[in-house]
């Protein structure tokens, strides 16, 4: 099964997020894809959010989303 999905992401809400520092000086921002099993008003099917942690998860913090998209390639409904 491979799917692929395109994604639009609000870059405003990256650049004030907290970055997670990586090797060699490398910045990161953790991010969560949600594949939806019904499609929203404006065809989504997948949505961005800031990847919370442990704690954050356990005290049902609110998440910060950050974009959506779209499932534009699906292998188990390809025609053959």
């Amino acid at each position: 099964m491979s799917k692929i999905i395109n994604l639009s992401i609000d870059f405003n809400k990256l650049k004030s997020l907290s970055k997670v520092q990586g090797k060699n000086g490398a910045e990161y921002i953790n991010l969560t894809l949600n594949l939806n099993d019904q499609k929203d008003q404006y065809g989504n099917d997948a949505s961005v959010t800031v990847s919370q942690t442990k704690e954050e998860r356990e005290a049902k913090a609110k998440k910060t989303f950050v974009g959506n998209g779209k499932i534009v390639f699906d292998s188990d409904k390809a025609p053959f």
